[in-house]
């Protein structure tokens, strides 16, 4: 029922499919991307078309401001994120998806013109892709996807004659595309770096916690990382999760860093966060994002820290039912921990008949190193993992007939 990212997210779920059940559980994280979303690692299988959209691929502070929205047609004076989630935080309300990329992204920009005129003429990248086609320009969805998001802009000959008649085909005055075009980028992949690399590594492009975060994702609590983090994981008599808590040490990677980042994600629509709790630390924003399901959670430590000083937070969320069970619980970490305890507490009168831990190396992958893990006499079960690599660790569990 919810995931939890802060250098990690995770992720506790209430539908019926189960994490030893790889075709099920991989079309749930895929779900997390639309669909042209792709790795890194997927270009060498991609037609030739698609070669185009990885060699104007970059890594530019430009490009970490353009994130996939639809801003509306009118247009108004761009309002920069950080404001729309104080705004949100303070006046309990949710921001959509579009909303966020709008407020991280001006309105005189190539991705958001790109965006803005295709949301107004109503096509699809696919209709679009066609369109072209029939004009003698071959431009895969794919690449119309990484330039309307900032991830590349068209360079090459052929991508400037698709500039020129996507101008015809959106009813855009001659130019208008063509005059947003920054100067030439640096050829050749690249892998962002630090914080959005790893982060990526493990969740993939066009993840919750990169939608929920937006132009922040970029720079996703790269000023620090955990140490040691303590989920505790509670589960009501419905079987369904009625809340959580999870103490984080955190390790200062350079001097001056005050604040960090959570993201929990639920699964289930009915299961929303009612009451938040810092017991370590200072709760700057709280905003539910109904649209992804997704709590983003900003905490200041206080003080500013020291390099390699360390700091605790704590905070626990307690969570309306859900329609079904939960049946697993996830945490996604992109940095190594020293140590990750991982508790679930039952209640007494809906117990398990099993339970087990696993691991996937990146969000989608098929889970592996599974092993049984007894109840104990609290009705709780529980995984210490020392020296834990980065991915996603798990605890499952099933219920009787």
């Amino acid at each position: 029922m919810s995931r939890r990212a802060d250098s990690d997210e995770t992720r506790a779920t209430a539908r019926p499919d189960r994490p030893h059940q790889p075709d099920r559980g991989d079309r749930d994280d895929r779900g997390d991307r639309d669909d042209l979303g792709r790795t890194t690692t997927a270009a060498a299988q991609r037609p030739d078309e698609d070669r185009d959209h990885d060699q104007d691929r970059t890594d530019s502070a430009a490009e970490a401001g353009a994130r996939p929205g639809r801003p509306g047609a009118a247009a108004p004076e761009p309002v920069r994120t950080e404001e729309a989630h104080i705004t949100a935080a303070r006046t309990g309300r949710a921001l959509t998806t579009s909303a966020l990329h709008a407020a991280a992204t001006g309105a005189d920009t190539f991705p958001a013109v790109l965006r803005e005129a295709l949301s107004r003429r109503g096509l699809s990248l696919e209709r679009v892709s066609e369109r072209l086609k029939a004009r003698g320009i071959t431009i895969s969805q794919a690449t119309l996807s990484s330039w309307q998001r900032g991830r590349s802009q068209p360079e090459r000959a052929r991508s400037l004659r698709a500039v020129d008649v996507l101008e015809e085909i959106l009813d855009l005055p001659a130019g208008t595309l063509r005059s947003l075009l920054g100067p030439r980028r640096p050829r050749g992949r690249t892998t962002p770096p630090g914080a959005e690399g790893a982060a990526l590594q493990i969740l993939g492009e066009d993840s919750v916690v990169e939608k929920a975060l937006g132009a922040r994702f970029r720079h996703f609590n790269q000023e620090t990382s955990s140490l040691m983090v303590h989920d505790i994981v509670r589960v009501g008599e419905s079987g369904t999760m009625s809340g959580f808590s999870t103490t984080n040490v955190l390790r200062a990677g350079r001097a001056g860093a005050d604040r960090a980042l959570f993201v929990l994600s639920f699964d289930d629509e009915a299961a929303e966060p009612v009451d938040i709790r810092v017991t370590c630390g200072r709760l700057a924003e709280a905003t539910y994002l109904k649209g992804l399901k997704s709590l983003v959670l900003e905490i200041h430590f206080g003080r500013k820290l020291a390099k390699l000083d360390t700091t605790v937070v704590s905070y626990a969320v307690d969570v309306s039912p859900s329609l079904t069970p939960a049946t697993h619980y996830e945490r996604w970490s992109r940095t190594n921990l020293h140590e990750y305890l991982q508790q679930v507490f039952f209640h007494p009168g809906a117990l398990p008949v099993d339970c087990h831990r696993y691991v996937r190396e990146k969000v989608g992958a098929p889970p592996r190193a599974q092993r049984r893990i007894p109840l104990g006499a609290a009705h709780d079960v529980h995984v210490l993992t020392s020296r834990c690599k980065p991915g996603v660790h798990g605890v499952a569990w099933e219920y009787g007939p």
